[in-house]
């Protein structure tokens, strides 16, 4: 089974179109978190992930627009009631079995009190091998990582809609996994609101 990674759109639609594109076929779609951005709220974006089947969770953008501090960013007009509905009814966190594996989807860590930017090179991405998961996948950080930690295997996608990683030249990225031999495999792309010469 082959399952396609997002993370962190913040509205950037088109950077998701192309992350369905870049991913090809595939029998799952995650989104990690942060479909949104600060106060913002796009249509466009949530239809499409929930016109995809995806399974989401809420980040913290998500959480701050959902929350009391976000009221006037709700009552704008041009949101979608049904698609604010859709979105604030998803979890902060989800498991899923998938072809006999156990994967677990955070937006920052598995564990509480959650919102830690854990880096790829963070001594504290040692505790996500506590995790009750075949397979721990976060976003938050915009910063690629595959890597094996314990029995489990930590993935973040990057950002597939704000590049902030200066390892990949700033690009967008996305994330492949095949379930049954658990390769990943890491895709950057441009970001097309800034065109081909970023970096």
């Amino acid at each position: 089974m082959k399952i396609g990674v997002v993370s962190d759109l913040h509205c950037n639609l088109q950077g998701l179109e192309l992350a369905l594109q870049a991913m090809g076929d595939v029998d799952e779609l995650l989104c990690l978190g942060d479909s949104i951005f600060e106060y913002q709220f796009s249509n466009d974006v949530v239809a499409r992930l929930q016109q995809r089947g995806a399974h989401i969770i809420q980040g913290n953008h998500e959480e701050g627009f959902l929350s009391p501090s976000g009221i006037r960013a709700r009552q704008r007009p041009g949101i979608d009631p049904a698609l604010l509905g859709f979105l604030a009814e998803q979890p902060y966190r989800r498991s899923l079995e998938l072809a006999g594996k156990r994967l677990l989807m955070v937006h920052s860590t598995p564990w509480e009190p959650r919102g830690e930017y854990i880096h790829p090179h963070s001594a504290k991405l040692d505790r996500f091998a506590e995790a009750d998961a075949d397979i721990v996948l976060y976003g938050h950080t915009h910063c690629q990582v595959v890597k094996r930690i314990g029995g489990v295997l930590v993935i973040n996608p990057g950002s597939a809609g704000d590049a902030r990683d200066s390892r990949n030249g700033r690009q967008l990225s996305c994330a492949v996994l095949d379930t049954v031999s658990e390769e990943v495999q890491v895709i950057d792309y441009p970001d097309p609101r800034y065109g081909e010469s970023q970096g």
